[in-house]
Order: C-alpha cells, then structure tokens, then sequence
C-alpha cells in the first residue's frame, strides 16, 4: 500500500519574518504586529536558528512593570513560584536576552502527525522548519496543519478508493461504494472477510483531510 502522508514541506509558510540575536525589543513588537504572527525565530550567520521569541517571551516586562525585580528576588517569592526565568526575561532588551533556546524545530519532511505531536507537547503554536543543518526554511503553524481538511470530498474518495478498497478488497462480493460527504467518508458493501472492517475503517480515518469514517462493510460469500 502506497503512504498518502503529507510532510510539513507541503502546507509551511515558506516567506518567513526573523530576527537576529541584536534585535531591539520595540522591532521585535513591530514585526509580529505587521506580520500578524505570535512568534519569530531568531537567527545567526546564514540563518540558522537558535531560538524563537514569543509574545509570552515579551509579556513579563508588562506584568513586572511596577515591581523592583531585585527586591522580589531577595525575598525569594518568585523562585519559589519558579518564576526566575520571567523575572530576568522582564530586563531583557534584544531577542537573545528574551528568546526561548534552543528552538524547538521540525524537518520539512516530518509527517502533519509529527507536527502536532510536537506542538502538543512544547505547548507552542508554531514552529520554524529547519533542514540537517539547522538552516530556516519556512514556518509552520496551528492553522497550517489543518490546512488538509480543505482537501475536496472527491479527492478524498478517490484516496480511499485507491488507497483503502483496491488493496484490502481486490474481490469483493459486491463492489465497495464510497461516499464523502463534508470529509466524512461512508462505506458500503459487502466483502468476503468481515475481520477486515476494522482495519478499512482504521486505514481510512488515515488518509489525511478525512474527518471521520462510517463503515457499513457486511462479511459474506459469493454463494449468500
């Protein structure tokens, strides 16, 4: 069976926005408002990442506005909260004094899967693309991963057609309809080995794009 599995080079952002290591904090503000983005990855030399500062990176030097960072040190109050990482991101001035690093990164030819996964683990919403040798590539985003749900239902049934149905069931008992509707993908028939159901139904809910699969598939023989 041929993998149908889109890589993180298929959906990126490649025109990406970043900043060097000297950036001032006022620039790094301007650019994620003109570029409309809560993160930019910061780069050295030829653009190799080595951090990403964030809107929560930037965030402590409002909250600690009205506080005197040495007295709360002293007092111990924000160690114990765990909170010293904030406190010195509150007096930074530039993108290396603010930036998270290392940068959390993903190849290009990582799967959407492994994206998320990721994503869901580091709790960020984006991620910079780097190739073998940490050099930028492009973005890829929350949005940017679901961007495979925007794939047309017929494309979606041809997939599963080709994908699923050809080579679980060469010989059906009866032809195996596919239908899709709003990513939502029905199949009806009846086939020779109903211990296959399961894995159909699991191997269409694989295809990309597919929100869920309703699976009407009934065991048989030819002489029922």
């Amino acid at each position: 069976m041929r993998g149908s599995s889109h890589v993180v080079s298929d959906v990126m952002t490649h025109t990406v926005v970043a900043v060097g290591r000297d950036a001032p904090f006022k620039d790094i503000v301007k650019l994620m408002e003109q570029w409309k983005v809560s993160a930019l990855p910061v780069v050295e030399g030829e653009g190799r990442v080595i951090g990403v500062v964030s809107e929560a990176d930037l965030l402590p030097k409002e909250e600690f506005r009205d506080s005197d960072p040495d007295r709360y040190t002293q007092l111990g109050r924000y160690t114990q909260l765990g909170r010293l990482t904030d406190l010195a991101k509150a007096g930074g001035v530039s993108a290396a004094d603010l930036m998270s690093a290392p940068a959390v990164t993903v190849h290009p030819d990582a799967t959407l899967a492994e994206a998320a996964r990721i994503m869901a683990q580091r709790k960020v919403k984006r991620l910079p693309v780097v190739n073998d040798v940490g050099m930028l590539e492009g973005v890829v985003s929350r949005v940017d991963l679901l961007k495979v749900f925007l794939r047309p239902d017929e494309e979606l049934a041809e997939e599963v057609r080709r994908e699923v149905v050809s080579y679980l069931f060469p010989a059906p008992v009866e032809p195996i309809r596919v239908d899709v509707k709003d990513g939502v993908v029905t199949l009806t028939g009846k086939i020779r080995d109903a211990s296959l159901v399961p894995v159909a139904a699991r191997l269409a809910r694989a295809v990309e794009g597919v929100v869920d699969v309703e699976c009407h598939l009934a065991g048989g023989s030819a002489t029922e």
